[in-house]
């Protein structure tokens, strides 16, 4: 039986669905289109049915951020955005510090918004740039050019986001190790207070998936990883994750708690979430519905998602799954208050991974070798339900 005894952190993510154009690599829950102005309303509508509905399952609970996501959010209007914001202040106990963020594409059409995006509170960016370099936005697809790129960043510093991240991919169809480095360093030219800086990967049901591009062999791309990896620590990126690096400490305070095993409210067509039922001790799966016209057709209804109850041999390994990617692992304690569980019941499966010099365990800490995150799939196997 699961034995919750601390209060766990509660986040809100927005999903909306579209974008100009459907990138080759993304599996996303993303649909071309330019949502017109009713079609906005529409949804943002139903978003906040869907919101209503989750009430009853967090009542008293804070939310200590907000990442709004798709899809392409920025096509949303300054005016939408707004007002579903204010159907959120009006609904949930935000904290009064919150980390609010907006991703963000480097179009001109979007960046024209930046500054209303912050007066009506949005206080932190994420921007997709993945390349600066033409030839390889043209082979990932991106709509913006690497000029629109700079431009768009430099247009979010002037409109006052001080908190900033760029999306930057690494391990691109025939990319050089130059080549990524050059995408690396004019990303810090840009001052971003934060770098996600990640491979590419081929994923299911992708276009990329049906038509492989010739990508850099596994050797190569973790030169490539070790050599950013060695400027960003140069110019004052900290790593603390694997694929994300933060300037003084400016870390993604929403994507931390995926990664400490924190609950976070799903809501719109797509939208996954877990939640923690301390006084029934179980987690739940919530799942909304994809489609984005029945989406709006069905918000407001139980029937707009489903649930599943997670089981305790799950709950272990996905604590596992989220952690692991932490560079410094995480306290020995927050297994116990995260899964309800005592440490005790992954022991067999730690001390194997500490054999194999995946993992270092103490009283205090549970972390992953230099190895372990390099051998992250192999360190999870260990941990997966039999």
């Amino acid at each position: 039986m699961l034995n919750f005894t601390e209060a766990i952190p509660l986040s809100l993510y927005i999903h909306l669905p579209w974008c100009v154009k459907k990138c080759p690599y993304c599996d996303f829950n993303s649909h071309e289109l330019i949502p017109e102005t009713e079609l906005q309303k529409q949804y943002i509508d139903a978003v906040i049915r869907d919101l209503e509905t989750e009430l009853p399952n967090i009542w008293g609970r804070q939310i200590i951020s907000v990442f709004i996501g798709g899809g392409t959010p920025s096509l949303f209007s300054v005016d939408a955005i707004d007002y579903l914001l204010s159907a959120c202040r009006s609904r949930l106990n935000l904290h009064p510090q919150i980390e609010m963020t907006m991703e963000a594409n480097p179009g001109t059409a979007e960046a024209d918004k930046f500054d209303g995006f912050r007066d009506i509170g949005i206080n932190r960016l994420s921007i997709g740039v993945q390349s600066f370099q033409n030839q390889y936005l043209t082979k990932l697809g991106r709509i913006h050019n690497g000029e629109e790129a700079i431009a768009a960043i430099n247009m979010a510093k002037a409109a006052g986001f001080i908190n900033f991240n760029i999306d930057l991919m690494f391990g691109l169809p025939e990319q050089t190790l130059a080549e990524a480095l050059s995408d690396l360093q004019q990303a810090i030219a840009l001052t971003p207070t934060h770098i996600s800086w990640y491979q590419l990967t081929i994923e299911p049901n992708t276009f990329f998936h049906s038509r492989p591009p010739s990508l850099p062999d596994e050797d190569y791309i973790y030169e490539m990883q070790k050599a950013g990896q060695e400027m960003l620590a140069h110019f004052g990126y900290q790593q603390y994750e694997i694929s994300a690096y933060a300037k003084d400490n400016n870390r993604c305070e929403h994507n931390l708690n995926y990664w400490e095993f924190g609950d976070y409210l799903g809501i719109g067509a797509g939208a996954h979430g877990k939640l923690t039922m301390v006084s029934d001790n179980k987690v739940l799966r919530t799942n909304k519905h994809k489609l984005p016209k029945r989406y709006i057709e069905l918000a407001g209804q139980e029937t707009v998602r489903s649930q599943t109850n997670v089981t305790k041999q799950d709950i272990a390994f996905e604590f596992m799954l989220n952690a692991m990617r932490l560079k410094a692992g995480v306290s020995s304690s927050l297994f116990r208050e995260r899964t309800g569980l005592p440490l005790s019941v992954i022991d067999r499966e730690m001390n194997e991974a500490e054999s194999k010099n995946w993992l270092e365990c103490n009283i205090h800490t549970i972390k992953p070798t230099a190895k372990g995150q390099r051998y992250l799939n192999d360190l999870l196997e260990l941990f997966l339900p039999e």
